[in-house]
């Protein structure tokens, strides 16, 4: 496949019905074009990844970078940390975006140990690891199967390991979450996306992302173990969490 970027231009057409949104080809096209103009904070969240490891990953450990997309984390993580930091497994259930990751990482990262494998985060058999990225990856699956992974992370890590943890969320309060997605509408549209985009976009991922709260994230995060979690960034309604175990 070729590593050519194109502009988000899936929603950009009436469609006559409005198909439940997945990671297929046309989709990981243009999805770094897609990501920087839906998901604000996106860059600041990779950027601060690379300095997050070297503080807190002890050296030579495993990594895990869950849902990685198109291998931007990884990416992240070899600009900022020498080979023989870290060894990376980044896991995605999308044939397309495993394909273009494998060969991104490959090209742009030869000399560190990096794999790309395909799979479901659900029912992987997780090694020991120092770091673990779960970067807007959760609230694809069912509410419901949330707690059971998160259990299996925390069980994954070593003592004194680090779960990272980006997601959409929702307000507690009904008008102050109606202010938040409206002011993201306004994002979207600063980035050129038109109201029938940001109207197509919403019904095809209507079931298919469910957001929580921050206080039900942590609150998860606490029953699985996790001895303390912080938000350490937020905009709008996209926020990023990290999770300490215990040494």
């Amino acid at each position: 496949m070729s590593n050519a970027s194109y502009r988000d231009a899936v929603f950009s057409t009436p469609l006559d019905r409005v198909a439940r949104f997945s990671f297929d080809e046309q989709v990981v096209s243009c999805f770094p074009d897609m990501i920087r103009r839906s998901v604000p904070g996106y860059g600041q969240i990779l950027g601060m990844l690379g300095e997050i490891a070297a503080r807190h990953l002890r050296h030579g450990a495993h990594v895990y970078d869950l849902g990685c997309s198109l291998g931007a984390v990884g990416l992240a993580l070899a600009g900022r940390l020498p080979p023989e930091a870290f060894h990376l497994s980044a896991v995605d259930l999308s044939p397309a975006m495993v394909e273009r990751a494998r060969n991104t990482l490959a090209e742009e990262c030869p000399n560190h140990a990096m794999e790309v494998v395909e799979g479901d985060i659900r029912h992987l058999d997780y090694q020991p690891s120092g770091l673990i990225v779960l970067n807007f990856t959760l609230q694809f699956l069912a509410p419901e199967e949330r707690d059971a992974v998160i259990s299996a992370l925390y069980h994954a890590l070593e003592p004194g390991g680090i779960l990272i943890l980006s997601e959409k969320i929702v307000a507690n309060d009904e008008q102050d979450n109606a202010w938040l997605v409206e002011r993201y509408h306004d994002f979207k549209r600063a980035n050129g996306y038109s109201e029938l985009e940001i109207s197509q976009k919403r019904t095809a991922l209507e079931n298919v992302l469910i957001p929580d709260t921050l206080d039900a994230h942590h609150a998860r995060l606490s029953g699985a173990g996790f001895d303390r979690s912080l938000t350490w960034f937020q905009y709008l309604n996209f926020a990023s969490i990290i999770a300490f175990k215990d040494a």
